[in-house]
């Protein structure tokens, strides 16, 4: 494991200096990691309380904000039994439609002699005016921090501050100069793993086990995965575990890295699932097949569709604009084209340009493009 608070020392800044802000980062990054380890930390340390709780519970379209503010209290009192010792607990709630979570935080907050670190996950699977009764109280707990109101507050996702907005109002409309949206001090985008870091955690198993990942397969591996943190664990687990079958005395070669890759690719684990569910959402599919096709459009670090697509890590996060590892390349195009591929080889079609021993028959092929 690498140390998920590797090269975060803005965090503890921010955390220095009051402020709100921001942590986002495509899902199987280590977020929820990172959040765990800080607040562990934090608590061992002494000098602050801090939670991390989720308001996933209040993600649903239908919910009102006074059911919200309930079960957004609710899940910060149940994380508060798992991070904290009993001086340090929030109070039990007593729930009334009037009781707000600003309420509760001021209460909480008021009663402590440190300030709260309050580490909030999954801030963006809050719908409309829950999302905005959210920001707005936390929002207005700002001028009262910290003796009545949390320290510092952290909102994780997958998303920035920003694409919050899409999600409650269209871009034309406003919600006034006080806008909830106007939360955080600084936005901070969790990183993927350098060739490096790669090489540092393979290493943790070659002490292990004496098995070695060489300089070639974490190049290798680095260039398949561009240090997406999931895919570079789950090469190395499908190659360990699933085609070494653990024989830690095999070694690890360039071709047991390209089968692994191979293998999640037709597999479609769940962090694949989550992609290709996103290519269906008209942003990213618009900045995807421009990539592909060559298009031109406006390829520059204030477009929003290709900062989204950005944060969901489906694109390199420098210029030229590319889709962001050859894993993620080799992939994509084969869901974007999948009803083709569907159409083609109905009813035997397929067999007049494939030749006998499967591979194809050029000549005929490039006669009937021709012709075609």
């Amino acid at each position: 494991m690498i140390d998920p608070l590797r090269n975060q020392n803005i965090i503890f800044d921010m955390i220095g200096k009051r402020q709100y802000f921001t942590l986002h980062a495509p899902r199987q990054t280590g977020k929820t990691t990172l959040l765990h380890e800080l607040a562990h930390r934090l608590n061992k340390e002494g000098n602050y309380i801090s939670v991390v709780f989720s308001v996933e519970s209040a993600g649903y379209r239908s919910i009102t904000e006074e059911t919200a503010n309930s079960k957004i209290i609710n899940s910060l009192y149940q994380a508060c039994e798992f991070f904290l010792p009993k001086k340090f607990l929030a109070p039990k709630p007593v729930i009334t439609k009037k009781y707000s979570l600003q309420d509760y935080l001021n209460k909480w907050a008021t009663a402590q002699t440190k300030p709260i670190v309050l580490l909030l996950d999954e801030i963006d699977s809050l719908y409309d005016d829950v999302l905005v009764s959210v920001l707005r109280q936390l929002r207005n707990g700002f001028q009262i921090r910290p003796e009545r109101f949390p320290s510092t507050v952290a909102l994780v996702g997958l998303r920035d501050v920003r694409e919050y907005k899409t999600k409650v109002r269209p871009s034309e409309a406003s919600l006034g100069s006080g806008s909830p949206f106007n939360i955080k001090a600084k936005s901070i985008l969790l990183g993927t793993f350098t060739k490096e870091e790669i090489a540092e955690l393979y290493s943790q198993h070659t002490k292990d086990t004496g098995q070695i990942f060489s300089k070639e397969v974490v190049d290798r591996i680095y260039e398949l995965t561009g240090g997406q943190p999931w895919l570079v664990n789950a090469i190395a687990s499908e190659i360990i575990v699933e085609i070494l079958k653990e024989d830690f005395t095999k070694k690890i070669t360039l071709e047991y890295v390209e089968s692994a890759k191979e293998n999640l690719i037709q597999r479609r684990d769940t962090h694949l699932d989550s992609l290709i569910d996103k290519l269906k959402e008209s942003r990213v599919n618009k900045v995807i097949s421009a990539v592909i096709n060559g298009d031109l459009v406006d390829f520059n670090t204030y477009n929003d569709d290709i900062l989204y697509c950005r944060d969901l890590g489906i694109v390199s996060e420098t210029n030229p604009v590319q889709i962001s590892n050859e894993i993620y390349r080799e992939i994509i195009p084969r869901v974007l084209t999948d009803p083709f591929q569907a159409a083609i080889g109905d009813e035997g079609k397929r067999v007049w340009y494939i030749n006998p021993d499967g591979k194809l028959d050029m000549d005929k092929l490039l006669k009937a493009f021709q012709k075609f």
